[in-house]
């Protein structure tokens, strides 16, 4: 099966494998969504069905298929139907457009057994490329060889599903010690857009924030955006800060964050992402473009229940494990809590353990990173270890030659 607009601006393309084929339904009550959802996706022969149980009832059982659910099924009834659906029919997968796109709507879309949830009107290209990625994974087709490309930098997200946790005292202390043992500018991005501690974190004044890059995004470039960065300069790092008032957060959107985060890679050995605690569109677009995600869990039982309905929510959005990277905090907590009944109720074996330690609120207050400020201790040992497993260490760090220096101090 293909699908291809030459005459649009995005040239999508669907092409799934024909050994194992996907069918394409669109499920909605108006035939004139039906026929508007038909015309977006470009595929006279998918099925239109006006409710849940008509396209139930058509598709074969064990055949796999991609189901849009449209707008008018965005309400409990229509979540609950998907709930049913998905349970019953795992070979299916659906897709929900909503009238307006919230965190909670997004949020009981997932649980009901939906992969991918739109806002409708539809932007261009968003329904072919969602059909075309959850068609390849039902259908178990690999996607043709993209081109070589140059090498760019890897994008290592670090995530909580509570607050608390530590995932800004990770974030920055990985992006430091990756910054130390690097050649390249590696860079630390405060997406958490509306609480951000980064800055505070390291004692940086940051004369310039991630918002200032959005008035320029039709000219966003490497140049442009080197501008915006602060240098942390005990370890060469540069962030591009949260903004200062979060009444701030809602001018950044995720893709706009995706280019920011293209642009960055592009001259970056690393990019490491501080989110918060929460799944947004911008979040979204986040772990969209990771290489790597580190998931903080703490040694408490509400943590580590958030922990878990995070990790199923990756799973839903079709995160791979092998780009997941448990880190468990403050690990050696007296807590009545075993580590391999943690890691047995995540489902994940744990990849990073973090000790408890008195430095690290030591060095928050000062603004100062444990790994540089108490390098022998065993949290910092913890976080040198973390980084090597995204970049290997070099032999001696103090032997590295200066790296240039750009963006302001």
């Amino acid at each position: 099966m293909k699908i291809h607009h030459p005459t649009q601006p995005w040239e999508a393309t669907i092409d799934l494998s024909p050994a194992a084929p996907c069918d394409v339904a669109l499920v909605d009550p108006d035939p004139a969504v039906r026929a508007g959802l038909v015309e977006e996706l470009g595929l006279p022969e998918a099925v239109a069905c006006p409710d849940v149980s008509a396209f139930a009832d058509r598709q074969p059982p064990g055949q796999p298929a991609v189901a849009v659910f449209g707008p008018s099924l965005a309400d409990p009834a229509g979540l609950a139907a998907i709930d049913r659906l998905t349970r019953a029919r795992p070979e299916i997968g659906v897709i929900l457009a909503v009238p307006e796109l919230s965190t909670g709507l997004f949020r009981e879309a997932l649980r009901a057994g939906a992969r991918d949830v739109l806002a409708f009107p539809l932007e261009p290209g968003t329904l072919v490329e969602s059909v075309d990625r959850i068609g390849r994974s039902l259908a178990g087709a690999t996607p043709p060889p993209a081109p070589a490309q140059p090498e760019r930098g890897r994008i290592v997200t670090v995530s909580s599903m509570k607050g608390g946790s530590g995932k800004t005292v990770v974030a920055t202390n990985l992006a430091v010690a990756l910054a130390r043992r690097s050649e390249a500018p590696v860079a630390l991005v405060d997406a958490d857009l509306q609480f951000g501690d980064v800055a505070v974190m390291l004692r940086l004044s940051a004369s310039h924030t991630i918002v200032d890059a959005i008035p320029a995004m039709d000219r966003l470039d490497a140049q442009f955006l080197r501008s915006l960065l602060v240098r942390h300069e005990p370890s060469g790092l540069h962030v591009l800060a949260a903004p200062l008032d979060p009444a701030l957060a809602d001018r950044v959107t995720g893709p706009d964050l995706e280019r920011i985060l293209d642009t960055l890679r592009s001259f970056c050995s690393h990019v490491v992402i501080d989110t918060p605690a929460l799944f947004n569109d911008v979040v979204l677009s986040v772990i969209e473009a990771s290489d790597d995600i580190v998931v903080v869990a703490g040694m408490e039982v509400p943590n580590i229940k958030n922990t878990k309905l995070g990790l199923q929510t990756l799973q839903r959005l079709g995160v791979p494990e092998s780009k997941l990277c448990l880190l468990v905090n403050r690990a050696n907590s007296k807590v009545q809590l075993d580590l391999k009944e943690v890691e047995r109720t995540l489902g994940i074996k744990a990849r990073a353990l973090v000790p408890s330690d008195i430095v690290v609120p030591q060095a928050v207050n000062r603004g100062v990173s444990v790994v540089l400020d108490s390098p022998r201790s065993e949290v910092a040992r913890s976080f040198e270890a973390l980084a090597d497993q995204f970049s290997p260490r070099p032999v001696a760090a103090e032997a590295k030659k200066p790296r240039a220096r750009f963006g302001r101090g």
